[in-house]
């Protein structure tokens, strides 16, 4: 009988290869011509993976092409594509660098080319040219982490201090047309927040950048606080988008693993959108009803933390670790994964506990509720062999955590 967590890790393997980009992008593509020059942009965690595939799709119909995404992230080189690996979740000079490279090449093309532009989660800090410096960029993002700001907030403003977010890549593009796959990360695949949008008709305003400047209270320079004020492009004619892989598709695919292995799956959510130490709570909450079930209640989503102490870690680590008192004693195991292999700033996919996680911790000398004060969810979970470890996997379509219960 195969234990808990080979259980865990089946799913987690066959979640992930269910949602990876390169069948469709592919799709994507199939039957697509392009009557002028093709150059291909692809930014985002996933952008080496689709870029890839979109290689071998089109051959040399591509010209030419730049790629960013995070590091570790690219598996090898792609034939006339520049790859760049930049910073993420805080943006650095190699994503300054690589994104000027993109502008570069759709500066002068005519309206008879096309820019095949490849987005996935990830891109909002990998795919930027600043409208302020650098370093207040940085300073920025950190606050809004820092503070626990949804996606879509972060995104609203990041927008606003951007010169290719928001719109405004696909500005730079013109007249060029623009093809653009997107890989969603966001909760109900909202085109304009993915990866902030950089080729969509922005819907967000300024009164709401503002209000969450407020909201947060954000320490803002005057610049910064006068781009809140611009205007972003709320229409453009030269952009095509379809949107390939999301959330949904994961946990269906935890499903099917799930019920390949005996459990019956229960849907929770696919749009879980809470502090991370909640969610963990939550689940561990629906086991112990559910106690003495071979079953499988699955949420999909992203949860976000709140950064209280200096350790380390990331939301599904947390969602895990938080589990664990609930869960204490229980034939039960609680794991959280990011679907593109690195939870946060760790080499971790994501974190696992079982009915006898607690009991290890403490006889650690550990206590659950003092390491989360202290965000350092990595090193607790790998001193109890907690740690899920894919690798980059390049897709990125959100997290998936599931409470899996026996008998």
């Amino acid at each position: 009988m195969t234990t808990l967590r080979q259980d865990a890790d089946y799913i987690v393997g066959e979640a992930i290869k269910a949602v990876l980009p390169d069948a469709a992008v592919r799709r994507a593509l199939k039957g697509k011509t392009f009557p002028g020059r093709l150059v291909l942009v692809a930014a985002g965690k996933a952008a080496w993976q689709m870029a890839k595939a979109a290689k071998e799709e089109l051959g040399e119909k591509i010209e030419i092409g730049v790629v960013i995404t995070k590091y570790h992230h690219v598996m090898g080189a792609i034939a006339g594509l520049r790859c760049f690996e930049a910073g993420h979740p805080i943006p650095d000079e190699h994503s300054f660098q690589g994104t000027q490279s993109a502008i570069d090449l759709v500066s002068g093309l005519a309206k008879e080319d096309t820019v095949l532009f490849l987005l996935s989660g990830g891109g909002s800090a990998l795919f930027e040219k600043p409208l302020v410096p650098g370093a207040e960029l940085q300073d920025v993002t950190e606050q809004l982490l820092a503070c626990g700001a949804e996606i879509t907030e972060m995104n609203t403003l990041r927008k606003r201090l951007s010169a290719v977010k928001g719109g405004r890549f696909a500005q730079l593009c013109a007249p060029a047309h623009v093809f653009s796959i997107v890989l969603s990360d966001i909760l109900g695949d909202p085109l304009d927040m993915i990866a902030s949008g950089p080729a969509y008709p922005d819907r967000s305003s300024c009164e709401q950048a503002l209000s969450i400047v407020k909201k947060y209270g954000l320490k803002l320079t005057e610049h910064a606080l006068r781009l809140m004020e611009e205007e972003t492009p709320k229409e453009l004619a030269n952009v095509e988008t379809l949107v390939t892989g999301s959330v949904r598709e994961l946990c269906a695919a935890a499903a099917n693993a799930c019920r390949a292995l005996g459990y019956e799956p229960r849907l929770l959510t696919d749009q879980l959108c809470c502090q991370a130490k909640e969610a963990g709570s939550f689940l561990a909450s629906v086991a112990r009803s559910h106690s003495g079930e071979r079953a499988a209640y699955i949420a999909g989503g992203e949860t976000v933390v709140q950064l209280t102490g200096c350790g380390m870690g990331g939301r599904n680590q947390e969602l895990a670790l938080a589990a664990a008192q609930g869960i204490a004693g229980l034939n039960t195991a609680i794991f959280s994964v990011d679907s593109d292999g690195t939870d946060g700033p760790t080499d971790a996919a994501g974190g696992y506990v079982d009915g006898g996680s607690l009991a290890a911790l403490q006889g650690m000398g550990l206590n659950p509720d003092a390491v989360l004060r202290e965000n350092d969810a990595y090193h607790a979970l790998e001193k109890i062999g907690g740690l899920i470890m894919t690798g980059p996997t390049g897709t990125n379509v959100n997290d998936v955590a599931v409470a899996l219960l026996r008998e």
